[in-house]
């Protein structure tokens, strides 16, 4: 096996030699002064052997990626009466599509596209204030990471609230339906906080070592979620993690993984590793463009696909 930090060293110094980095998100102006030469790799292994390097400390708006904790919050909180509100299968649409929210009556396809996440957003914030929802998220974002320092970067909030004008569409149709039970307005403030929650890659690996490790933080042995329910996670993440490009994701990257417009990736190679990449150039299909290509580096040179070697 060759050695992780090698690798992790090796793919960073290659990652920063491309030319061909994809666009900022442009349509959120905060992340649109993002440095698209930035990257960082972090992965941390089952025995809590941490590999780092590039920009790895470096904060960043995780965006969608914070739809995989509050998924896991919102299953401890109702258990699988949460898929009576949202779907499990993958979308095959862009990440904010109207069409197939009006095909669909209502119910969100996923919990990663961005009406799924609304969905189980409101979800959480049933029989709560908003500013306890948030904060009932953050709390579960450092507990994870075991970072109380991570925050919220209100400029990058505040910008998707001036500019989400498709968000808002999207929570009033499912309003309609009855799927949204907050006033949209409350349940969209708490959608584009937590989407606005910074971290860097080595907190955001920490943070999804459960996921890896059959719903257990192994470096404190603690139970987050049951084994069945990290293993259930994983594969919704693995089919819709990164909306219409999920199937090249899981064809060239094979691991379960969910990105981020801010360019950040979480990818856990169970019983293995928590994978944390960023590079905040996109693709066509919003998904970091150098962080999955250096995620299919590192999965080929360590054997890590978990549809095999």
């Amino acid at each position: 096996m060759p050695n992780l930090e090698t690798v992790v060293s090796e793919i960073v110094d290659e990652m920063r030699q491309r030319t061909d980095r994809g666009e900022v998100a442009r349509y959120i102006p905060e992340l649109a002064r993002v440095d698209p030469g930035h990257f960082g790799l972090a992965v941390i292994g089952a025995d809590g052997t941490v590999a780092a390097a590039g920009d790895c400390d470096v904060p960043f708006s995780i965006q969608s990626i914070s739809k995989v904790f509050t998924l896991t919050l919102a299953l401890g909180m109702v258990g699988d009466k949460l898929w009576r509100r949202v779907g499990r299968e993958p979308s095959g649409s862009p990440f904010n599509s109207v069409v197939q929210l009006e095909y669909e009556r209502g119910i969100p396809r996923n919990p990663f596209i961005n009406a799924g996440a609304i969905a189980v957003t409101d979800l959480i914030l049933s029989g709560h204030q908003p500013r306890e929802a948030l904060g009932e998220i953050l709390r579960f974002m450092q507990y994870l990471a075991q970072d109380a320092s991570i925050t919220i970067d209100e400029a990058v909030a505040a910008s998707e609230q001036r500019t989400g004008f498709r968000n808002v569409a999207l929570a009033n149709y499912m309003k309609s339906f009855g799927v949204i039970d907050n006033p949209v307005e409350y349940t969209l403030g708490v959608y584009f906080h937590h989407c606005a929650i910074s971290m860097t890659c080595r907190q955001l690996a920490v943070a999804g070592r459960f996921l890896a490790h059959s719903g257990r933080d192994p470096s404190t042995g603690l139970s987050v979620v049951q084994a069945e329910r990290a293993k259930r996670i994983n594969a919704v993440m693995l089919t819709c993690g990164h909306y219409d490009g999920s199937g090249e994701f899981a064809y060239r990257v094979g691991l379960p993984g969910k990105s981020g417009v801010g360019g950040g990736i979480l990818a856990v190679a169970p019983g293995r590793a928590s994978i944390a990449v960023w590079a905040p150039g996109l693709d066509a299909a919003g998904n970091s463009h150098l962080g999955r290509i250096a995620l299919e580096r590192l999965t080929k040179r360590l054997g890590w696909s978990i549809f095999g070697e």
